[in-house]
């Protein structure tokens, strides 16, 4: 008997390729044969919740309920993340792209964390920036999207465990934390959540945001999706970036194939390319149009 037929939540081949189908159509996330273990690991927890005995069940549930479809999504996505990870990125940011706009006397400032997850990310962007810019006469904003919404709500909060607080470096950890009394937590300080604004946004619908936007952080993102979706993302980017703004994006992933309107400016940080007022009219109405 097939393994998966022994397991605590039985899930047949057509239960699996429902599932990661549903998935994809809604995320863009491709879970491949590999993935099967992560899928059954993560969703029985929502088997359990919903008393369920199978996976045959819970995919017949996914068919009549649309109202589950956000915990399906919120069980499955990824939400790895910490206070200035990837170093390099903050540094740059510091170092070269906000001594940019203080020179060019750059008034507005538009940063996109997309795919934030818990916050760890846009908050690590503000604590960047707060010190360095003068919030009495530079108009500074940063939005955090991801697609989970129980992220979101932890993010909101901007509360967590006492753990992580060494990860943020000392002189900004003591200007923008506090600890909270009786507890092994901390708080990060309202200055900085004022800078941060978080909301619900799945990359695969329509964007409400008409930017432009300076930066835009998309991290370890691009490796769930397939090279189409991603391609497809990288072009909305484009088209929401102002000329010679920074799309940063993890590690592990590259956008080289799909770089044309991009120059690399350093390790996994891109620039948008000077373009023509019509070229961008017409391509994000082609955009539009695509969705």
């Amino acid at each position: 008997m097939d393994k998966w037929q022994q397991q605590e939540f039985p899930m047949t081949l057509a239960d699996f390729d429902f599932l990661r189908n549903l998935a994809y159509s809604h995320t863009g996330i491709v879970l491949p044969e590999r993935k099967k273990q992560m899928v059954y690991s993560r969703l029985s927890r929502r088997l359990r919740t919903l008393s369920f005995k199978t996976f045959s069940q819970y995919c017949r549930y996914l068919e009549t309920n649309t109202q589950e479809l956000p915990e399906f999504i919120n069980a499955l996505t990824t939400n790895l993340t910490a206070f200035f990870r990837e170093k390099h990125h903050f540094v740059h940011l510091d170092k070269q792209i906000c001594p940019q706009w203080l020179a060019n006397k750059q008034k507005r400032i538009r940063i996109w964390s997309a795919a934030c997850s818990t916050g760890e990310e846009a908050y690590s962007i503000a604590m960047t920036l707060y010190g360095r810019i003068d919030l009495n006469l530079f108009d500074l904003k940063i939005l955090a999207t991801d697609l989970n919404t129980q992220v979101l709500e932890t993010a909101k909060k901007g509360i967590y465990s006492a753990e992580v607080l060494p990860t943020i470096p000392a002189n900004f950890s003591s200007k923008y934390t506090k600890p909270l009394p009786k507890t092994e937590h901390f708080s990060i300080k309202q200055r900085i959540k004022d800078l941060v604004h978080f909301k619900q946004l799945n990359l695969l619908q329509p964007w409400p945001m008409n930017g432009p936007f300076d930066v835009i952080f998309c991290r370890n993102v691009f490796i769930y999706f397939d090279s189409e979706t991603k391609k497809r993302i990288i072009k909305k980017f484009r088209t929401l970036l102002s000329d010679g703004g920074y799309l940063i994006i993890g590690h592990s992933e590259s956008i080289n194939d799909f770089a044309a309107d991009f120059e690399f400016v350093g390790q996994t940080i891109y620039r948008a390319k000077q373009r023509s007022a019509p070229f961008l009219s017409s391509h994000l109405q082609q955009l539009q149009g695509a969705e």
